[in-house]
């Protein structure tokens, strides 16, 4: 099935122009806009945008939320699988951060250390958000200067600062048993894991195990595993240590196997994340 985001629907406008965009990794992306003398229908599109406008925004409407106007530094959220139409009348310049949402779900379960479900997305159209301003303004520049560390660091200060809520939860594993379950992640993550030692650490079968991991984490038990080895590995190319070694530290296979990985989830490849970090 194809799947549509905000940033494929506005690739198709006449008028929209992006100038500019940055790949971060794992079908995140941060998008600064222009439009004017539009009007833009975001059906069902699949993901969660954060948008800030920068400049203008006063001759834009939300037309299916009262005709609501913007303004520059007005924050909106659009979350997964919720449509909206926007009329665009006056020139305006908007930035726009686009996650999937299990993606998003499991960055917010690791900086929170909670369960992934507890993350609160609701739709929220020209609202006054300074904690959520202030990232997407970073995010922003470092579009514009094609600085995807001053992204990585916007996009974690964003997670940390997204509302935790109190859904009812039905599954998922107690945080005890993933707290236990990420620390001998941490401790064997040098070797193979296997979905029967997590499984047996919570004491449940396998199948068991990667349905309640999933719904706890937001990704399921292996996609988690290799993220957390692309996390320990950008620690690691903040150090001397030869790429090769790493690779071997953090359990892949080789470090052609890291270098594919690492470039999946964060829009580059080891070599040139070290050597951002080192210019900067």
């Amino acid at each position: 099935m194809m799947t549509t985001t905000t940033q494929d629907i506005l690739a198709r406008s006449p008028t929209a122009r992006a100038s500019a965009r940055l790949e971060l990794g794992a079908g995140r992306s941060i998008s600064v806009w222009d439009n004017q003398n539009d009007r833009v229908s975001y059906r069902a599109p699949t993901g969660h945008t954060f948008s800030l406008y920068l400049h203008g925004g006063t001759g834009t409407r939300r037309l299916d939320a009262g005709g609501r106007r913007g303004w520059p530094g007005a924050v909106s959220i659009m979350p997964d699988g919720v449509s909206s139409e926007w009329a665009i009348r006056t020139p305006m310049r908007f930035v726009h951060f686009h996650a999937p949402d299990d993606i998003l779900r499991a960055a917010f379960a690791r900086t929170h250390e909670c369960d992934a479900r507890r993350l609160a997305i609701d739709d929220r159209t020209f609202v006054v958000a300074p904690t959520l301003a202030g990232p997407l303004a970073r995010m922003a520049t470092a579009a514009e200067a094609g600085d995807i560390l001053l992204a990585d660091t916007a996009c974690a200060e964003l997670v940390a600062r997204l509302p935790e809520g109190e859904p009812c939860f039905r599954g998922g594993l107690a945080p005890h048993l993933l707290r236990r379950i990420d620390d001998w992640i941490d401790a064997e993550m040098h070797q193979p894991i296997r979905l029967s030692d997590l499984a047996s650490l919570a004491d449940l079968s396998e199948f068991h195990l990667h349905r309640m991991f999933r719904l706890a984490r937001g990704l399921a038990p292996h996609a988690w595993v290799s993220a957390q080895r692309v996390n320990r590995a950008k620690d690691l190319l903040r150090t001397d240590l030869p790429i090769a070694e790493i690779a071997v530290t953090c359990g892949f296979s080789s470090q052609s196997h890291m270098t594919r990985i690492f470039k999946r989830q964060c829009g580059l490849t080891p070599a040139r994340y070290r050597q951002l970090f080192q210019c900067g």
